[in-house]
């Protein structure tokens, strides 16, 4: 997401994608489909963030990123704790679900 390489994201996900982010935020509910999930990651990019990769960790059928995601934007502040975690069907992302560490400061910021 960080480098804006929408092409290469189509390639490593299924057609059938579900990306589920919790919360009542612009950016929050399940986006499904390729498209859905790719105008979801335009929209977060969109705000400026800084994306601060901390760990990736492997699993039986995925992985998980350990993120810190900052920004100050028209006088609001994301300073935001995540994890992605990210279902493998045949070596494509199938599945994306996100866990945030506080849901609140993302609905007051993705307005």
């Amino acid at each position: 997401m960080r480098t804006r390489e929408w092409a290469l994201l189509r390639k490593i996900m299924t057609q059938d994608i579900v990306w589920t982010l919790p919360g009542h935020s612009r950016i929050s509910g399940e986006a499904r489909g390729i498209e859905a999930v790719i105008e979801r990651a335009q929209i977060i990019v969109s705000y400026g963030l800084t994306f601060n990769l901390k760990h990736i960790l492997e699993g039986q059928g995925g992985l998980a990123l350990s993120l810190h995601n900052t920004v100050e934007r028209q006088c609001k502040i994301l300073d935001e704790h995540l994890a992605t975690v990210c279902r493998l069907c045949e070596d494509r992302i199938c599945l994306i679900d996100t866990y945030l560490s506080d849901v609140d400061m993302v609905n007051s910021f993705f307005v």
